[in-house]
């Protein structure tokens, strides 16, 4: 059984720092591109950062320059630097198959359950 657990979510002030780990079991996902999704209070699920296996990453304008992201065989994480009030999300976890990054959820087959960062201003 596949399974994806995110952990370090928190309550962090606006301009600090934060991080995200999430390790995922059931099978080997060296072929697996992991994702970070997120999705704030009254809006869509937005895509966050991603990481090949090769450790080829991508991330959106809106976090680029604060969010990093690396990954350990089956352990994915994310830096989170100069937080601000509207990174406040429950951050999930998201793998799929392949060796091209996608940013539409759809494409991403397991997820994690979510874990709850919270930036107070």
């Amino acid at each position: 059984q596949v399974q994806l657990v995110e952990s370090g979510g928190g309550l962090v002030q606006a301009g600090g720092s934060h991080n995200l780990s999430c390790v995922a079991s059931g099978r080997t996902f060296g072929s697996y591109i992991m994702a970070w999704f997120r999705r704030a209070p009254g809006k869509d699920i937005e895509f966050v950062a991603a990481v090949t296996s090769s450790g080829s990453t991508h991330l959106p304008e809106s976090v680029k320059g604060r969010f990093a992201i690396s990954r350990d065989k089956n352990t994915l994480w994310m830096q989170m630097h100069s937080l601000k009030a509207e990174d406040t999300a429950n951050y999930y976890c998201a793998a799929s198959y392949g060796t091209i990054i996608y940013v539409a959820r759809e494409r991403y087959r397991y997820w994690g359950q979510g874990t709850q960062v919270t930036v107070s201003s």
